[in-house]
């Protein structure tokens, strides 16, 4: 009769039963809450609006690829993490080399940390350009003039430099 009197007595506070029925809930609840706060903070990089103008873009892409195998080209990409700086070797068949190269640098989740960088030809084949610091990740190049692209899978740090050749090898 005296244990009854004790359980009677104890305030709600002091069970573990009460505690373990308001964490479940609380939990979903604030889980709830990070999923919300992280729908707001991050974009949708994958939705693409018009898909018939990004099928167009891609037939333009293919085409682009065409051209750089034409052209014989092939390129040898260095990134110095030290400066932050981009050299280019770039060699072609027939083909005048540009006085300038675009190079989107794009990461691989985020397309806020994207960069998109000038190379300015140093002569012989030879470019180079900045960059804003790039994170530790494989980073997708695409180098860029006239009707041509190369494009590749940087990773960042490394050692070698990157070869970039034609995704298309031949003709049609």
């Amino acid at each position: 009769m005296h244990a009854a009197s004790d359980s009677a007595k104890r305030h709600w506070s002091r069970e573990p039963w009460v505690w373990l029925l308001i964490a479940l809930p609380l939990t979903a609840v604030i889980a709830g809450m990070v999923t919300l706060y992280l729908a707001i903070v991050s974009s949708d990089g994958l939705v693409v609006d018009d898909y018939y103008r990004r099928g167009k873009a891609i037939n333009r892409d293919l085409a682009r690829d065409q051209a750089a195998a034409d052209h014989q080209l092939h390129a040898a990409l260095d990134y110095t993490a030290a400066q932050n700086l981009f050299t280019l070797r770039l060699q072609a068949q027939d083909y005048t080399l540009p006085q300038a190269i675009g190079l989107s640098v794009l990461h691989p989740t985020m397309a806020g940390r994207d960069q998109v960088v000038t190379l300015v030809h140093q002569g012989a084949g030879h470019y180079a350009g900045a960059v804003a610091d790039l994170a530790q990740a494989s980073w997708y190049v695409q180098l860029e003039a006239d009707d041509w692209r190369l494009s590749g899978s940087l990773p960042v740090p490394g050692t070698t430099p990157l070869v970039l050749l034609p995704a298309v090898t031949g003709s049609n």
